[in-house]
């Protein structure tokens, strides 16, 4: 029997297993260790609330991760679930039996499977373990080792040094929604019952809302977090933030009031950025920077490879300074869009696009008031991007010479599969493009690019527009 009908079979069995939830439970603790993960699949994806608990506090290896699952971002009832499956408390037969599970990750990750291979988990257990925190499973096991060699004997130490710490890896979100408190609430109380035992790891945080629950940042062990997204907020509350979150990976932060983006609030921003060596991904939308982005540049870390700088006033002088800073021959995604920086001089765009040719994967352009006269310009710098795989230029004002020109040049460029470009002016009425669209005339566009590609022997290669 091949191994796809060997894993119909697995999943079949799950299913009608499942369907007699009861059933399901009791025969947990007999289950063969390889029909775990078929079963906690088939659980998983139908809901079986009771199951996954269970499943969770008798689990036979030491972690379990979403990895490829996907659930709703608002099912908090799953998580829930499996959080109260956990063995935090203690146990009154715990001298004859013990939870195995040590890692709990429940974040999506489609690199990741379900459980990690014995060879990965006698330690750190799995490759996705905390290695920061204080209260790291590293960190409460040393400890627990020094009570046991120091002899110190009380109820309390003994109690600890019995129990095995456990982690809970997730990404967070604070929204101010009632059932995202409510979620928070109960993370919180777990995290306290356990009596240090177990350490919530939050690696990616979103904050819509910093004013919903400000409690939680209190709680959360902010040295653990590699990414964070924040909207609306203040800049100095997001300063205070960045400094305690010295591992971050990835900014991503959006309308930041123009206020608070100046004189004192600035320089105590760029000062905490400078601190971040390890990130790589830095987003900013609606954060004014107009002549401001070459004291942003001077603080960054030379590897950075991802720079979203859409709707923040950048001007020619912005993208001078970009086009010669450090990190413009590392960048591999880049995104401009909504800033009117190439409708005067092309130059400084041009000396931008020679220096991130060798690295550059993606390219977001959209709605820069870039002219036929500005891509003209910059089409042969355009044309050296080897490793380009995206390239998005929406709500340009490009005429359908302009647009066959570009297409005549980057056919050569292998590796780029989609292309979202402006529909060619001459597509709306009196040539304005907030004018009604002629949909006759886009499509004999879309006709015409289709030939021109299949004649270049690139069908391999999307190009679509936005409408």
């Amino acid at each position: 029997m091949d191994q796809k009908a060997t894993a119909t079979l697995l999943e079949l069995a799950a299913k009608c297993l499942l369907s007699n939830e009861p059933a399901a439970i009791h025969a947990l603790e007999e289950l063969p260790r390889d029909l775990f993960v078929p079963l906690f699949i088939a659980a998983f994806l139908g809901r079986h609330m009771k199951v996954l608990k269970e499943m969770v506090r008798v689990w036979p290896f030491h972690c379990l991760h979403f990895g490829t699952l996907s659930t709703e971002e608002t099912c908090y009832e799953i998580l829930e679930a499996m959080i109260d499956g956990l063995q935090i408390l203690p146990a009154q037969n715990y001298s004859t039996w013990a939870p195995k599970l040590r890692i709990l990750d429940l974040r999506q990750d489609p690199d990741c499977e379900t459980t990690c291979s014995e060879a990965t988990t006698t330690f750190p257990f799995c490759f996705q373990s905390c290695v920061y925190s204080q209260h790291s499973i590293f960190k409460i096991e040393e400890a627990q080792h020094n009570v046991r060699c120091l002899k110190i004997i009380n109820s309390e130490s003994e109690l600890q040094t019995s129990r095995k710490p456990v982690e809970l890896i997730m990404d967070l979100s604070i929204s101010g929604t009632l059932r995202n408190k409510q979620f928070l609430s109960f993370l919180q109380s777990k995290v306290e019952q356990s009596f240090g035992i177990l350490h919530l790891c939050c690696r990616g945080l979103q904050i819509d809302d910093i004013s919903a629950d400000k409690s939680i940042l209190q709680f959360l062990d902010l040295g653990c977090i590699d990414h964070l997204e924040m909207d609306q907020a203040n800049l100095n509350e997001i300063t205070n933030l960045l400094s305690q979150m010295i591992h971050l990976n990835s900014l991503s932060l959006s309308n930041i009031p123009f206020k608070s983006c100046k004189g004192r609030n600035f320089r105590n921003f760029l000062i905490c950025l400078g601190q971040l060596d390890n990130l790589q991904e830095l987003s900013l939308s609606s954060f004014c920077l107009k002549n401001q982005l070459h004291k942003l540049l001077r603080v960054l870390s030379p590897q950075l490879d991802t720079l979203y700088l859409p709707y923040c006033d950048l001007s020619n002088r912005d993208v001078t300074a970009l086009s010669e800073s450090s990190q413009a021959t590392h960048l591999t995604l880049l995104n401009l869009s909504n800033n009117q920086i190439v409708s005067e001089v092309s130059e400084p765009f041009q000396t931008l696009l020679e220096k991130v040719s060798g690295t550059l994967t993606l390219l977001e352009l959209n709605n820069c008031q870039i002219t036929d006269s500005t891509l003209s310009a910059v089409l042969p710098a355009l044309s050296h991007c080897s490793h380009l795989r995206v390239l998005s230029f929406v709500c340009n004002p490009i005429s359908m010479p302009m647009l066959t020109s570009l297409l005549q040049h980057v056919t050569s460029l292998m590796e780029l599969k989609h292309v979202i470009y402006p529909v060619p002016i001459h597509c709306y009425e009196q040539r304005d493009v907030h004018g009604s669209l002629n949909q006759r005339k886009l499509a004999e566009v879309q006709a015409q690019l289709k030939v021109m590609l299949q004649a270049a022997q690139r069908d391999d290669m999307n190009w679509t527009t936005s409408q």
